[in-house]
């Protein structure tokens, strides 16, 4: 399964592209997710979907994936260009901390800085899926839909 950014554009009013997540965002603070809004969707766009992944955590599954996953967000419909901050709406996948919903970053003490990949991803078609889907298995129903993404990317650490 391979991808490619888009013209898309995600933006968030809680940090700049590579810069730090404020501890509001994570397991440390309030762990409440960022307002995200996005721009330049595909046309044809008909649904989108959010990840929040870490591909910096120390971790490899015995099935390939690496990372730590954060937040599975779907069911989006196509008219919608932004969430605002901790929503509850849509249908919510599972993350790697066993939870259905967002779980912000939260490094292991020492580590130095983690970048996390928040993406938005564009469907051609609305694919209605069950809340708390894995993002590997998310993926592999979404993936013949997909026709753009793009990420904003944030920094955090814990001393």
């Amino acid at each position: 399964m391979g991808f490619a950014p888009s013209a898309m554009q995600l933006k968030s009013s809680a940090f700049n592209q590579d810069g730090l997540i404020p501890s509001r965002y994570t397991g440390e603070g309030e762990d409440v997710s960022p307002a995200l809004s996005w721009t330049d969707a595909p046309d044809g766009t008909k649904a989108f979907a959010i990840i929040c992944h870490d591909p910096d955590a120390p971790l490899v599954s015995p099935n390939g994936t690496y990372g730590f996953v954060h937040w599975v967000l779907y069911n989006i419909p196509g008219d919608v260009n932004s969430l605002e901050e901790g929503t509850a709406q849509f249908s919510s996948g599972k993350n790697d901390f066993g939870e259905v919903g967002y779980n912000g970053p939260m490094p292991p003490n020492g580590h130095g800085f983690h970048y996390y990949y928040f993406w938005v991803l564009a469907l051609k078609e609305a694919v209605d899926l069950e809340q708390g889907l894995s993002l590997w298995d998310f993926l592999a129903k979404i993936e013949p839909q997909l026709i753009g993404m793009n990420r904003l990317v944030g920094r955090y650490k814990r001393d």
